[in-house]
């Protein structure tokens, strides 16, 4: 074989590995494409917040504020910038309050962010192949799958930093002064946009400011007040439009406990499934800083893997490191244009490579073998990170086969049928799996049970309230959140609870100040559970009014050894049973079987409690009750006898 044969023997195993790496972040993009597609078909919160965020949006479209003062009915508030919500007012005009165009958002500004990812590559780097890879990596990760088709603000603010980053990337190497204003405004203006979709964009408008200063210290300075101006004049005028409660709530109230284990669980997790893009752009990052000049690519790369530190706050998650997925998709893809096109460029004279001049040499003689090298390297790398990142259903007629076949096995054993290569941390979401028809018809049944009362549900998902048509009540987390900033009065919403002013309660996962959660526990009882999207929804209805219910724990706390009282309630037997057991387990009483024969058995059967009723056996610190629900004309009568 001669070197020319040779030579053409290397493209064509390079072009092979190439376009199956292609066509593997092909299949992870379609993928995705079948998970949002799911996911707009989904009328209800399928990650915990969703309907929050609609909620926001219906607020705006009637040009109400959604910061507002949470100690007052319906005491609701959101800790969002509003850009996102404001420009989903259209569709709420238009559709009334859907998730489906919240969700097409979301995943579109994914695919803008990978096409701006593949522009900034191709720009650079002059590799439509490499370019096309770099957006699909994008994609292709496991974070950015969970979060992408939401109906949440995180992917538009990442949408409008790399935007922003490719708009001032070159600013400063534009001679002609008038272009490079229009370039600066462009730049600035999407900046503004992310910082005022979400806050943590804060760490690409200080990597941007710090590149500037870096090439151009007046100039930084000069648009560097602009931007300030600009952001600190329209936070001051929603702060006076919502009599503080913006400051409050998008500020104060977001300082959150901290974790430091879930960051470095998720750190290492992200690291994991992304290492051969992180040490690609790391790789390129230190090159810039000893041999080249630091373009903005790298310093915002730098800062966006600094910020996923914040992922530690309680309520943050994988969510915060989509950023740093962005930079390092651009840099590792930077990183393979350049090594595939052979443009690296080690100057002789720089001072690490003097120290090193006989491996430069060594290498510049053997330069032909390494780019063919690197030729069949690069694409197995991304093929590699290809299979890091793998997730699928592990059910129906594609998946199924398709799954079986892999060896996959659901990551979440009965909950959900879908496979995880990412395994599970605290702050990783778990979701993934496209919701099935019986979780939607589970979600219609929970909107039956809210209709059948013209009262408002609290509920921690607000699907269940919308499409009722009922109100909104509570924002849980940022009620939360305002409560462990002490910056919540629960008298008022604690009232209302205790006064049984809502139909029901709908919990998942209790995510409201311990002091409300506290007071539902107190005022209603577990009736029910409806599974749903992998989560158990539990009911909870009204238990005895307060008056019945001061009574009973009188009559508990004063029953006598061998005493006896009974007290009419307006609750039905099975409901005053059920009531029952939740008040004497919350009071710390434990349930004790009543067997054949035993004393609370004889005491039943023969009459010595004057009730021949259900009994149950409850013991609390050697002390032992015997409690019954008979019916009763005024619906049932519980009896309590103790031993």
């Amino acid at each position: 074989m001669n070197i020319q044969d040779n030579a053409r023997l290397w493209q064509r195993i390079s072009l092979g590995i190439l376009v199956l790496a292609l066509l593997l972040m092909a299949g992870h993009a379609l993928l995705y494409v079948h998970y949002a597609v799911g996911l707009m078909r989904f009328p209800f919160d399928y990650d915990q917040g969703e309907g929050f965020e609609l909620v926001d949006t219906v607020l705006f479209s009637e040009g109400k504020w959604p910061y507002r003062n949470t100690e007052v009915y319906p005491y609701y508030a959101s800790n969002y910038p509003p850009l996102y919500h404001v420009i989903l007012v259209p569709f709420v005009w238009l559709f009334g309050p859907q998730y489906w165009y919240g969700r097409l958002v979301g995943f579109l500004g994914t695919v803008v962010t990978a096409s701006a990812i593949g522009v900034i590559v191709f720009r650079e780097g002059r590799h439509r192949p490499i370019a096309v890879l770099s957006g699909l990596a994008f994609l292709a990760s496991n974070y950015i799958y969970h979060v992408g088709p939401l109906f949440r603000q995180h992917m538009l603010m990442v949408t409008f930093e790399t935007l922003a980053v490719l708009t001032l990337a070159h600013v400063m190497d534009l001679d002609d002064s008038r272009q490079r204003r229009r370039v600066m405004w462009t730049g600035l203006l999407l900046l503004l946009a992310a910082g005022y979709t979400k806050q943590l964009a804060i760490g690409t408008c200080a990597a941007v400011f710090l590149f500037l200063l870096l090439r151009s210290p007046r100039f930084s300075i000069s648009w560097g007040v602009i931007f300030a101006g600009m952001a600190g004049v329209l936070f001051l005028l929603i702060n006076v439009a919502t009599d503080g409660e913006w400051w409050k709530n998008i500020i104060a109230a977001n300082v959150n406990t901290y974790f430091p284990q879930q960051f470095l669980d998720l750190f290492e997790q992200w690291f994991r499934l992304h290492h051969v893009l992180v040490i690609m752009a790391g790789l390129f990052a230190v090159y810039e800083l000893y041999f080249a000049r630091l373009s903005l690519y790298s310093g915002w790369w730098v800062f966006a893997v600094g910020m996923t530190g914040l992922s530690g706050k309680w309520g943050a998650g994988d969510s915060y490191f989509a950023t740093a997925i962005a930079a390092s998709c651009v840099l590792a893809g930077l990183f393979a244009a350049r090594t595939l096109r052979d443009e690296w460029d080690f100057p002789a004279d720089h001072p690490f490579v003097r120290a090193v001049g006989g491996l430069r040499e060594m290498l510049l003689a053997r330069r032909v073998l390494l780019v063919r090298a690197a030729s069949i390297v690069i694409p197995l790398l991304y093929m590699f990170y290809g299979v890091s990142v793998v997730k699928m259903p592990t059910k129906g007629p594609i998946f199924g086969p398709l799954s079986e076949t892999l060896g996959l096995e659901s990551s979440y054993g009965d909950r959900y049928k879908f496979y995880d290569a990412a395994g599970w941390v605290p702050g990783y979401a778990t979701i993934g799996h496209v919701p099935s028809q019986r979780d939607i018809d589970n979600g219609w049944e929970i909107v039956d049970i809210l209709e059948a009362s013209d009262k408002p549900a609290m509920s921690e998902e607000a699907g269940f309230s919308l499409r009722a048509n009922r109100d909104v009540i509570t924002n849980p987390t940022q009620l939360k959140n305002l409560y462990e900033n002490d910056l919540f009065d629960e008298t008022n919403l604690v009232t209302a609870i205790a006064a049984h002013d809502f139909s029901v309660v709908v919990f998942r996962a209790q995510f409201y100040p311990l002091p409300v959660v506290d007071a539902v526990y107190r005022a209603y009882y577990p009736a029910q559970v409806i599974p749903m999207n992998g989560f158990n929804y539990e009911i909870w209805r009204p238990g005895l009014p307060q008056s019945e219910r001061d009574v009973f724990v009188a009559n508990l706390d004063t029953l006598p050894l061998w005493g006896q009282n009974s007290q009419p309630v307006s609750l039905r037997p099975a409901e005053a049973t059920a009531w029952l057991d939740h008040t004497l387990s919350y009071l710390e009483w434990d349930l004790l079987p009543v067997r054949p024969g035993d004393w609370f058995d004889r005491a039943r059967v023969f009459g010595l409690t004057g009730h021949n009723c259900p009994a149950r056996a409850y013991h609390r610190a050697g002390q032992r009750v015997l409690a019954q629900v008979c019916p009763a004309e005024s619906a049932s009568v519980i009896v309590l006898t103790r031993r």
